[in-house]
């Protein structure tokens, strides 16, 4: 087998950033940044939220967002409410007598589709020459 073609999996240290809750797990990521827990240095990895800062796991409906998402979203979308305008409606438009109709002109008759070139046929005399007869 080829050497070095599968990442270290190693022990990391997962830091959440709403809760600041730590917890170790086995992982693949690669991390340069270490840091002490439990007396021990791991690879430190930071995550936005986890299972004790998440509101399905927690319980409750409170969103803690550390990383300013929500507030963005709120900011980017959240808009005032528009007031309607009133629209007064349209008079019925009625035909006038001294306004000409206008007329309709008949569309060309379409013209019929041109016939492909039949075949020519096939000549008798040089079938019976090539079978050998004479």
């Amino acid at each position: 087998m080829k050497k070095n073609t599968h990442p270290q999996y190693r022990q990391i240290l997962f830091v959440d950033s709403a809760s600041g809750h730590r917890f170790v797990c086995g992982s693949t990521l690669p991390t340069n940044a270490t840091e002490v827990f439990e007396g021990v240095e791991y690879p430190v990895t930071y995550v936005p939220i986890s299972s004790t800062s998440h509101p399905l796991f927690t319980g409750s409906n409170k969103m803690v967002d550390s990383e300013g998402r929500v507030e963005k979203f709120r900011k980017r979308f959240n808009k005032p409410a528009t007031a309607t305008i009133p629209v007064e409606p349209k008079e019925p438009v009625v035909a006038n007598a001294s306004v000409e109709a206008p007329v309709k002109v008949a569309a060309p008759a379409p013209k019929p589709a041109a016939k492909a070139p039949a075949k020519p046929a096939a000549k008798p005399a040089a079938k019976d020459a090539k079978k050998g007869k004479k």
